[in-house]
């Protein structure tokens, strides 16, 4: 289709609005503001180093954020960048992201509405220094309403909503193009921002995940913490053509989770940071609110799945504002046979030396 011809982020909201006839027009115009967001964090990376030290890779001296990560000077720039730019419209009643250890309240000064925003301001930051694809995730949930109506500030209970309940949710990616992909519950459609005129494009409309894939991506780094389910699956498609899966596989890892899942979208795969033994004290490496819950609402909007590794990743309940999960996702026959690892008994062990079959007590 001629670029003249292609819809714009902005037409394509008002099409979408077109289907509920009562809606006030809200939603659409939290999704422009949050692109707008987007574009002015595209800049900033596209510069890096050459901007005076917005975009530097080198982390701030010693500050750290909520998660115990040190923090780039990038990290903080883009949460302002979220923050102010979606303050003031009047569409929001609070928001939270992974830099803020508790809830932003929308100021006094500025009318309040009636959705709450949740955001990944830059995910995979780790890797600006080396010029890998990094990008924003973001998801939209209603307010309460009695917070709506009483216009008390927000607290943590606020957003601790399944991913059932997310309005829509997307990603930015700050690759060789700037990308904004974007779910409002009726499939999942990706546009590029054309420079030229500072427009989001329509340029992927209707995205779908294969159902099948050869191509896995994991961390093997972590091999000796893997639950067995997940060792199982991964030592099979290593086997390739003659293990048991019959055909080989190749394996992918960018540590960028906007650009795994954008690989995914486009040409299938799995994807797997799953729960594992490193740390007992976390139940996974992933935040659910606003990593995992977005990236599962867009993969299953796409025809994929998103899982646990034990159950769909939407219908966890969270239990708080920065609470971390495993995530599996991808191709949804992938992660289907990975959760049917997980439920069915695992691969009987080795009998132990005395009782093997050349043992003592041999023939």
């Amino acid at each position: 289709m001629p670029l003249s011809k292609r819809w714009t982020l902005t037409r394509y909201l008002i099409e979408e609005r077109r289907r509920f006839p009562q809606a006030s027009g809200d939603l659409n115009a939290l999704i422009l503001d949050v692109s707008l967001a987007c574009k002015a964090i595209a800049r900033i990376v596209a510069f890096g180093s050459l901007d005076g030290g917005a975009g530097g890779a080198t982390p701030i001296g010693g500050d750290v954020n909520v998660q115990g990560e040190v923090q780039k000077p990038l990290d903080v720039t883009s949460n302002e960048i979220f923050v102010r730019l979606n303050e003031w419209s009047g569409h929001l009643a609070g928001m939270a992201s992974e830099e803020m250890a508790a809830p932003h309240q929308i100021p006094r000064a500025y009318p309040r509405g009636k959705y709450l925003l949740v955001f990944d301001p830059l995910d995979g930051s780790s890797n600006i220094d080396v010029n890998v694809s990094v990008g924003s995730i973001f998801s939209i949930l209603r307010a309460p309403a009695d917070a709506i109506d009483s216009g008390r500030d927000l607290g943590e209970d606020d957003f601790l909503q399944p991913g059932t309940q997310q309005v829509a949710a997307g990603y930015a990616l700050y690759g060789p193009t700037t990308m904004f992909v974007l779910t409002v519950g009726n499939g999942v459609a990706g546009f590029t921002l054309n420079p030229n005129f500072g427009e989001f494009v329509l340029t992927h409309p209707n995205i779908r995940v294969p159902a099948d894939t050869q191509e896995f991506a994991i961390n093997t780094s972590n091999s000796r913490f893997w639950e067995q389910p997940v060792k199982r699956y991964v030592d099979e498609c290593l086997a390739g053509k003659t293990g048991p899966r019959g055909k080989d596989f190749n394996m992918r890892w960018i540590a960028s989770m906007v650009a795994e899942a954008h690989r995914i979208l486009m040409r299938g795969g799995v994807f797997m940071y799953p729960r594992d033994t490193k740390d007992a004290g976390k139940s996974g490496r992933l935040r659910l609110l606003y990593e995992a819950n977005p990236i599962g609402f867009v993969v299953e909007q796409a025809g994929g799945r998103a899982s646990t590794g034990r159950q769909s990743v939407l219908g966890v309940k969270p239990t708080g504002l920065h609470q971390r999960i495993g995530l599996v996702f991808g191709s949804c026959n992938e992660v289907e046979r990975i959760e049917r690892y997980h439920q069915e008994p695992g691969p009987s062990e080795a009998p132990p030396p005395l009782f093997a079959e050349r043992s003592l007590f041999r023939a």
